[in-house]
């Protein structure tokens, strides 16, 4: 019987969606030569919708009670198919046929399957690693590597393991684990983790954690047991199948004892069929994936939307989200009589116009942005987790931060420090500079809140959805960036694991919860919300394959649009499965009186169905009002 059974399983998969879409067009003409009876034919042309398209639901029906005895709508449509074709309304077998058919071909087109991004997760895990013993390097696989051993990370490489630095200075991109972009500058005593990136200086480093135990092997996990975790919604036809296939059985008996009339009971087994119930989801679903994507939102699960209702909290990582997370310059301050704040913005820029750290990039960017002429830099040099110098005008110039002004004997005023204060405290960059040895000022570089995410915050909490910022950012730039948006509720200084906490924490308190990200780090965050959306534009193809939605163009000004949309999918499907309930209920009365016959019934069922198919469509091009 198992045998028999994925044979069965086997055939009916074959040709996939375009065998689908084939059959039900075939069926469709045969159809419409058969009312019309357009074609003199040795048999009802309504024989080929019956074949295609009722077939397989006889088949599947048949499958789900021999395996698990589970009853679906498609066991009352089997009964209505089979009674119909015996007592020769061979029409009202076909349309049923194919009325569920194109349901779950609709079903089909919008439910995909996710894909984990686990894949792209692994590629990420180190392959090789540096094993210093002895005064000897040797290379070997990254899974070999022991705590205790001593390694060697040298420029552009990969962390194999999590551990602390014994040597060296460095720029460590982070962005994996806390989805910050900019390097974090290391030394020796500084914690590191696997799968991040060594940028500028080698170091060795004495691992800690190692294989299983990684940080990088620890996300894989999470975004694993987060897309196991996350339940899927069964379809409203399914859920509620039972109930109507015993009503439908019990009224067409009954009928048939009273009445005699065999006619009448397949014709309430005809209309009892869950057709416009199936319709009703699907066709919803559709019209606002469509809207949703004129919109800039790319659907990638059917009933993302439908999930998307139900949320009260949307959880926004800040780099890349809610900011561009890119670095500008927004202040410059000259501490040197005879040089201006614009010339000092030249020098510091002609200084860092061949650095390969992002600071320095975003420094000389924003100066030729404004338009400023950058001064030939010689003898330029670049030291790790410090700053760079370089003779600039034929004067030495370094710009860095303290340990720079330190390593070259060059005070900092307390004056400039309770200035300089102000803005970390708020979350910036401050890099010094020097000038032949003396501090000439600062330049302060920040990453700026997006233009639209101001309003965009608003209009959630007039939806009453609550905003809440999760970041790997520290606490003071993060409260810097709720304050600008008002945000009330900010977490800082949050690993993977704290997002998937703190999300599983609001789950329990029965809060529906969206996330929206954009870095390989909020990968697991977005499986185990209910609704994941990344940033398409900017984000990592490990958190696009992760999500649910994926913001195509980065206008998340859309995002209460959006909300607002699925929650006027949720009013038309409620609206569409109410009016196919009622449809039912008449139709079902006007079958036990004899008013209504198998044709006429199934004729009826095609009009609710129209009639739901067109309620769906006015979704397409919905706008929510301001």
């Amino acid at each position: 019987m198992k045998k028999i059974v994925e044979k069965t399983e086997q055939i009916l998969e074959f040709g996939g969606m375009k065998k689908d879409i084939a059959f039900l067009v075939i069926s469709g003409l045969s159809l419409i030569i058969s009312i019309f009876d357009l074609v003199p034919l040795p048999f009802d042309a309504a024989w080929a919708a019956v074949i295609l398209c009722g077939i397989p639901i006889i088949l599947e029906a048949v499958i789900g009670l021999v395996t698990a005895f589970d009853i679906k709508a498609d066991v009352l449509v089997s009964l209505a198919l089979i009674a119909s074709v015996l007592i020769g309304e061979d029409f009202a077998a076909g349309e049923v046929a194919f009325i569920m058919q194109l349901g779950a071909l609709l079903e089909d087109l919008t439910v995909a399957k996710a894909r984990s991004g686990i894949e792209k997760l692994v590629s990420l895990t180190p392959q090789t690693a540096r094993v210093v013993s002895g005064g000897t390097e040797t290379i070997i696989p990254a899974e070999h590597v022991k705590a205790g051993d001593t390694l060697r990370v040298l420029p552009g490489e990969t962390v194999p393991a999590d551990g602390i630095i014994l040597s060296g200075q460095t720029s460590i991109n982070q962005s994996v684990m806390t989805g910050e972009s900019l390097p974090v500058d290391k030394a020796a005593g500084d914690e590191v983790s696997s799968g991040t990136v060594n940028q500028f200086g080698a170091f060795e480093m004495r691992a800690v954690k190692v294989g299983e135990d990684s940080s990088i092997q620890r996300m894989i996990r999470l975004v694993q047991s987060a897309d196991a975790g996350k339940a899927k919604i069964v379809g409203l036809a399914d859920r509620w199948a039972t109930w109507i296939v015993i009503i439908a059985v019990t009224a067409a008996v009954l009928t048939w004892l009273i009445s005699g009339e065999i006619i009448r009971a397949v014709t309430i087994l005809v209309v009892f069929c869950p057709c416009a119930l199936v319709l009703a989801t699907p066709t919803a679903i559709m019209a606002a994936i469509g809207n949703a994507a004129k919109h800039g939102f790319l659907v990638r699960e059917g009933d993302a939307l439908e999930r998307l209702s139900k949320v009260s909290r949307v959880l926004f990582d800040k780099t890349g989200t809610l900011t561009y997370g890119t670095p500008k310059v927004t202040a410059v301050r000259s501490v040197l009589p005879g040089i201006s704040d614009t010339a000092l913005y030249r020098i510091i820029a002609s200084a860092e116009q061949f650095s390969e750290h992002p600071l320095g990039k975003a420094i000389a960017a924003c100066s030729k942005k404004e338009g400023l002429s950058l001064s030939s830099a010689e003898n330029f040099r670049m030291i790790p987790g410090e700053g760079v110098s370089a003779s600039v005008g034929g004067r030495t110039v370094i710009a860095g931060n303290t340990r720079l002004l330190v390593s070259n004997g060059v005070s900092l005023p307390e004056e400039v420090s309770h200035e300089t204060g102000k803005y970390l405290s708020a979350g910036c960059t401050v890099i010094y500079t020097a000038i032949e040895g003396k501090l000439a000022g600062y330049i302060v570089l920040s990453d700026t809140v997006r233009e639209e995410s101001r309003d965009m915050i608003s209009s959630l909490n007039r939806l009453g959805v609550l905003p809440v910022l999760v970041t790997g950012d520290n606490q003071n730039a993060a409260d810097a960036i709720a304050g600008q948006l008002h945000i009330s509720e900010v977490h800082a200084n949050c690993l993977p694991e704290d997002k998937l906490n703190h999300i599983g924490a609001c789950q329990q308190n029965k809060h529906a919860v969206c996330m929206i990200g954009d870095g390989i780090n909020d990968a697991p965050a977005l499986k185990k919300a209910d609704v994941g959306i990344a940033m398409g534009g900017v984000g990592s193809d490990i958190a696009v394959d992760a999500a649910d939605i994926a913001l195509v163009d980065d206008e998340i000004r859309e995002l209460p649009h959006l909300l607002a949309l699925s929650r006027r999918m949720m009013t038309t499907i409620k609206l569409n499965l109410t009016f196919s309930m009622a449809l039912n209920f008449l139709a079902i009365t006007l079958a036990i009186t004899g008013l209504l016959g198998p044709v006429i019934g199934a004729l009826v069922h095609n009009a609710g169905s129209v009639l739901v198919i067109i309620n769906s469509a006015l979704l397409h091009g919905w706008k929510q009002r301001r």
